[in-house]
């Protein structure tokens, strides 16, 4: 007898939250396992950065062919990187497409990144976004803008140019409120321009794992040398529950912002609203379930990008249920416990160092891969 086993990605399909992965080569698209996550994990798009594309080319021969034609078309390294990039966010987006129309325009993104390097440069932001968008001729391609405070001005500009927008390395509601904010100025100076909005996509990637692991150190350097049973308990109990907390209030804002009139006027003209993004979803910490970031967060128009394993371990053991607006209060109430000089976490300090260090966790693999593909530039060219 065959036992029927039970996938809990399809049931949180159910509840109004899309799967996406974090995760895209070459290999996967060549080899058919793409398609094949499409129709068996109920995979509804993908998202990729820096690292992920390093992971991808950096020693994988599946690629030289076409870095050899590169070399002979006289190609820069960064222009091979790209035609390497491009090519497979091309081949993605077209094994998405058939998602993409199913959904109406809500699913079957797969995303891209804007060089990390220009990521505290509105300017240079907005230029490369037309740019990739233009090269890649996709439309169910998302931009990749990091949440700077230089980046939000760019998210404007470029969401007001028609083009869909996933802006990233979101840590507190007040970034996450701001981001919101700058696509709605995009959509409204759009419309005044009496160009569509319609067909406008974008999600807002609110990160979760590093903010539980840089506070957890910081609770672990506090927790040295306390006798005090009361104030160790206070410490004790933030653990591994801050960035869930702090996504459930970013939550109640977005519905906060779909409730303004400012919104409904947009929304009356078709706007899609910007649904978040739950990021950096695996667990750092053993200790802890490694799906936590998943079965808390579960809600309608939300996605969660999930890592391969992630997604793996997700659809074996997830407990699907709608949580996203349960336990709100004790939500706010942890948040404001930080403050408790017991506790005495900065945790606006905490979020301001996880944007910087976001950025350089992609600039380093980018900059990385760049070293490693000159090498096999080197390697591969006719002598």
């Amino acid at each position: 007898m065959t036992i029927m086993t039970v996938n809990h990605l399809l049931e949180i399909e159910d509840l109004g939250q899309s799967i996406w992965m974090d995760n895209l080569s070459r290999d996967i698209i060549e080899s058919g396992e793409l398609k094949n996550l499409i129709v068996e994990k109920g995979i509804r798009g993908i998202t990729s950065n820096p690292a992920i594309f390093e992971k991808a080319i950096a020693g994988n021969a599946i690629y030289d062919a076409d870095i050899e034609a590169g070399i002979k078309q006289g190609k820069s390294v960064l222009e091979i990187y790209e035609s390497l990039a491009f090519k497979d966010i091309q081949d993605a987006c077209d094994i998405f497409k058939p998602v993409y129309e199913q959904t109406k325009g809500l699913d079957g993104y797969i995303s891209i990144e804007v060089p990390p390097t220009i990521a505290q440069d509105t300017e240079s932001t907005i230029k490369e976004a037309i740019r990739y968008y233009k090269a890649v001729d996709r439309e169910n391609l998302m931009i990749k803008i990091p949440g700077t405070p230089e980046g939000l001005p760019a998210v404007t500009k470029v969401i007001s140019e028609g083009i869909n927008v996933n802006v990233t390395l979101l840590f507190s509601v007040e970034s996450y409120v701001n981001t919101f904010m700058a696509y709605i100025e995009g959509l409204e100076a759009r419309a005044a321009k009496g160009e569509d909005i319609s067909k406008i996509a974008s999600v807002a990637s609110f990160f979760l794992s590093r903010i539980d692991s840089k506070v957890d150190d910081l609770i672990d350097e506090k927790l040295k040398g306390v006798t005090d049973l009361n104030k160790k308990a206070k410490l004790e109990a933030i653990k591994g529950k801050v960035a869930i907390a702090n996504a459930k209030v970013a939550y109640q804002e977005y519905k906060k912002i779909i409730q303004s009139d400012r919104w409904k006027a947009l929304s009356a003209k078709g706007a899609n609203v910007q649904r978040l993004l739950w990021a950096s979803t695996s667990t750092k910490n053993a200790a802890y379930s490694d799906v936590m970031y998943v079965d808390e967060l579960i809600g309608p128009n939300t996605v969660n990008t999930l890592p391969p394993n992630t997604m793996d371990a997700c659809a074996d053991h997830c407990d699907v249920e709608n949580r996203v607006e349960t336990k709100v209060e004790e939500a706010y109430n942890l948040m404001e416990s930080l403050k408790d000089a017991d506790v005495d976490i900065d945790i606006d300090g905490v979020m301001d160092e996880l944007l910087t260090e976001g950025i350089d966790k992609f600039v380093k693999p980018f900059t990385s891969l760049l070293g490693s593909l000159e090498d096999k530039v080197k390697r591969l060219a006719p002598v």
